[in-house]
């Protein structure tokens, strides 16, 4: 039996503007399939029908031909222009690399788990408690929603993990003992090559003069989990000019600032430059200073404005982090967390062990974990609130853990169901003004500064 290829078409390319990355443009009317693939393999959304990969290794063309071979041998179109091609079959090494005994691909499996450890701290799988220079080299200790502990030693495609541990406050004592002198809370200052990574996720680079002039804008009111996210960075600015007893830390750049409550208990964390729909915020609350912690809350950055408000003001109440730690959330609690969507009539349904509550348009919900909730110590988020096309794609999202205060879900709760905000009407652009802003062509980009070619 014959198989039918599939209508997709993936063009590869070098990146316009980041030297090693890689581009996709799909087309066809099954380039769903092909979007699907390049995601799971850790290719980054750039717009409706192009996807870049960034790396902080370099190895953008090694593996772009990997995924190429995969998408071929699915039955899908892969074009890969001559430029990409010969980065592909370019033969390089790291200039002065610290570790010259190890050969071509012993060097790139390290640099891979590099690049593992860089995506889960982007992607807040990895939460940085604090950093510290030791003798020229950056290190840092952390711990993954699993709840694993551990010790980083290096940057890009040379950190490592040195160490680990069975808990936060382990980890933390035994860093504060080993660098003490120039320990600095949250992560570092993100390097160039970061910086450069972070910028290629963003944009294409598509020159000005291609792009459809915009309309003008207007606000309408609208419900509060639909309003624009507007300047989160001026609100955080806000909320610690008027309370004295929080006080703000900056890693060695601006791209990450935290506030620290005086009491040392209840810390914030707001990533600058993080994608919208990525966590930009985290919060966590502990029992003292140097315990366990005890819960958790993650937002995205595009959560709006009405939300975040809210959420600050609940921080701000003397017992906003205090909690039950150790006794299972109950229906009291469950009830009290969401009194206002029930008064407001939203949808409640029960789905095994999801609790869920909705608007009768889909458009926002809550959702309770029964599970999660009854293991305090799994990666599961206990609850989720958001809004958007749906639970699995949101525009915006909040997640946290079992012991989060009912008082402070009250208070989200209650700005869902009843709080309003305003929001821009965007514009649309049409079929045709989309396929010439895909079609624009792009420039050349410069050589890698950080390679050199092997002997052959």
């Amino acid at each position: 039996m014959t198989t039918l290829p599939i209508d997709a078409h993936v063009h590869l390319d070098t990146h316009p503007t980041h030297p090693s990355a890689v581009t996709a443009v799909l087309t066809g009317t099954q380039a769903h399939i092909a979007h699907l693939g390049l995601e799971a393999a850790d290719w980054t959304v750039v717009a409706d029908n192009a996807l870049v990969l960034v790396r902080i290794d370099h190895e953008e063309p090694y593996w772009a031909q990997d995924a190429a071979k995969h998408l071929t041998a699915e039955g899908i179109t892969v074009e890969i222009t001559p430029r990409l091609q010969e980065a592909m079959d370019e033969e390089w090494t790291w200039a002065s690399y610290p570790m010259p005994w190890c050969t071509r691909e012993e060097i790139r499996e390290v640099s891979n788990e590099a690049q593992k450890i860089h995506d889960d701290i982007h992607h807040g799988r990895l939460v940085i408690h604090a950093h510290a220079d030791d003798s020229g080299t950056t290190v840092a200790v952390g711990t993954y929603r699993d709840g694993k502990s551990v010790y980083l030693h290096g940057e890009n495609h040379l950190r490592q993990i040195a160490d680990t541990f069975d808990s936060p406050a382990q980890a933390l004592a035994a860093f504060e003992r080993l660098h003490g002198d120039t320990m600095r809370p949250g992560p570092a200052a993100m390097t160039d090559t970061e910086r450069q990574s972070a910028e290629a996720r963003t944009t294409l680079g598509v020159p000005a003069a291609s792009k459809p002039e915009q309309p003008v804008q207007r606000a309408e009111t609208v419900p509060s989990y639909a309003a624009d996210p507007a300047d989160h960075d001026a609100l955080l600015d806000n909320f610690l000019a008027e309370h004295d007893d929080w006080e703000k830390w900056r890693t060695w750049s601006d791209d990450t600032t935290h506030a620290i409550h005086e009491s040392q208990t209840l810390r914030v964390e707001r990533v600058h430059e993080a994608d919208p729909r990525e966590t930009a915020w985290t919060i966590a609350a502990y029992e003292t200073p140097v315990s366990d912690q005890m819960w958790h809350l993650a937002m995205t950055g595009a959560t709006p404005t009405p939300v975040l408000q809210t959420l600050l003001h609940g921080l701000a109440e003397d017992d906003a982090w205090e909690t039950a730690v150790g006794s299972p959330v109950s229906e009291k609690t469950v009830t009290a967390a969401t009194r206002a969507l029930t008064d407001a009539g939203w949808k409640h349904t029960v789905d095994g062990r999801w609790i869920r509550w909705a608007t009768l348009q889909g458009d926002a919900g809550v959702q309770f974990d029964a599970f999660a909730a009854q293991n305090p110590h799994s990666p599961l988020n206990t609850w989720t609130i958001w809004a958007g096309p749906s639970i699995d794609h949101p525009t915006w999202a909040i997640r946290t853990s079992a012991y989060t205060p009912a008082s402070l879900l009250a208070h989200l709760t209650e700005e869902l169901a009843h709080g309003t905000g305003t929001r821009q009407n965007r514009p649309h652009y049409s079929e045709r003004q989309t396929s010439r802003i895909s079609a624009t062509p792009l420039p050349t980009p410069p050589p890698h500064p950080a390679r050199v070619r092997s002997p052959r």
